[in-house]
């Protein structure tokens, strides 16, 4: 590997633990967050799904964004809104206020993390092709999955035990510090490698322009088309999972005030995906197509949520949650691969970010109608509901196989 491929990597891993950590001092706790804040379990679900939904509205203006402008200019943006609008969840905590004003913040938050969504992910195969880097994207996606779980587990544990020691408002104040960090990081060191502006165009040209291409190359391009169906089954069930696993877990341990434990479970997670990102370039090299990877841990994870939901096991709980979180970050680097061998760079960002909107829509459904199922049934039959809805993934994977794209073999950029 070239001296400069070296440090596009180093620099995309840096970003990829500052990003994660800042978001993860949160994720072992947010449910409970808001259910302290006088949410019920539907008002809750549904303030993520609204977060959602502002992703699934701001995809796409923050994909063209990336395309058009740079995409070390939409990873700025995402800092400065991600931390204003965090700020103001923690002010809404403060005051106990109403539904409608946590659902209009949950927006800005989606809108925050839309501008990371593709552009980073685009930057890094844009600057390594420019790099002429040689190796596989499943080995670079891997590491990330690595670092990344290692910023989760750091950031969930502090977060869950800092709350219990402070409160809950106190992670969310520093996610806010940790992205103004992250802000002067890429200001100093993302540099746009390998990326072509659209020149001599007007800003509503370049749009136009980028979103045509985009959709000429993301649902009009049936491999692609069937993959970006499977997401809202899959993700809109992988949200919902993560994050009622709080409740849960501390449900089924006795103690609805042991908030370390809800950071446990996101560690437990993030050390199940550093283990998946380990696991990623092996599996690839198990198998002939990267679509049998994907198919085979949908299926394994329809599996496990199933025994999630029927289990009152507190241990039990533990190791299945393990299990489905391997499942889920071994997968993701061979998707991410698959994917990104599937488009241009030109359109990068802006067909990553579609791809995004589509599994940020499951989740805009799937989270209220999983929460109303906890509030009538409880946690466990929820998860059986979930794991019906994430089956519903496989026949689209198996369509995307059967296009025989050359992306399904390919382990080269």
């Amino acid at each position: 590997m070239n001296r400069l491929a070296r440090r596009v990597q180093r620099t995309y891993l840096v970003l990829i633990l500052g990003n994660t950590l800042a978001a993860s001092f949160i994720w072992g706790i947010n449910t409970l967050f808001l259910l302290d804040a006088g949410l019920t379990n539907l008002e809750a679900f549904a303030a993520n799904a609204f977060f959602t939904a502002g992703m699934v509205v701001f995809e796409i203006p923050t994909g063209v964004v990336a395309d058009a402008w740079g995409r070390r200019t939409s990873y700025l943006l995402g800092t400065v809104v991600l931390a204003a609008s965090t700020f103001l969840y923690y002010l809404l905590w403060q005051t106990h206020a109403p539904f409608w004003q946590w659902a209009a913040v949950s927006v800005l938050l989606g809108l925050g993390f839309t501008f990371f969504s593709g552009a980073v992910e685009a930057w890094l195969v844009d600057a390594l092709a420019f790099a002429e880097f040689e190796d596989s994207l499943e080995a670079v996606f891997g590491r990330a999955q690595v670092v990344g779980g290692a910023a989760m587990l750091a950031g969930s544990v502090a977060g869950g035990y800092i709350a219990q020691v402070t409160s809950l408002g106190v992670p969310y104040l520093i996610r806010v510090a940790t992205l103004g960090l992250m802000f002067v990081v890429a200001a100093v060191f993302m540099k746009d490698l390998g990326h072509v502006r659209e020149a001599e165009q007007t800003p509503v040209q370049a749009i136009r322009t980028i979103v045509v291409t985009s959709l000429d190359h993301g649902l009009r391009n049936p491999p692609v088309r069937w993959l970006m169906l499977a997401a809202p089954f899959t993700s809109g069930v992988g949200f919902y999972a993560f994050y009622a696993m709080q409740p849960f877990l501390l449900e089924l341990y006795g103690n609805t005030g042991a908030y370390g434990i809800a950071g446990l479970a996101a560690a437990i997670i993030a050390c199940s995906q550093m283990l998946g990102g380990l696991l990623a370039p092996r599996i690839r090299r198990m198998v002939r197509r990267r679509t049998s990877a994907l198919i085979v841990a949908v299926v394994l994870a329809t599996l496990l949520l199933a025994l999630l939901g029927i289990t009152h096991s507190f241990v039990l709980a533990l190791l299945l949650l393990v299990l489905w979180g391997m499942s889920q970050a071994a997968a993701l680097p061979v998707r991410q691969a698959y994917l990104n061998d599937l488009i241009p760079s030109r359109q990068r960002a802006t067909v990553l970010s579609f791809d995004s909107l589509m599994g940020s829509s499951g989740g805009v459904v799937v989270q209220p109608v999983l929460g109303r199922a906890a509030d009538a049934w409880g946690y466990g039959p929820s998860y059986l509901v979930g794991a019906v809805i994430q089956l519903v993934a496989v026949p689209f994977l198996y369509r995307s196989r059967r296009e025989h794209d050359d992306a399904d073999l390919s382990v080269r950029p």
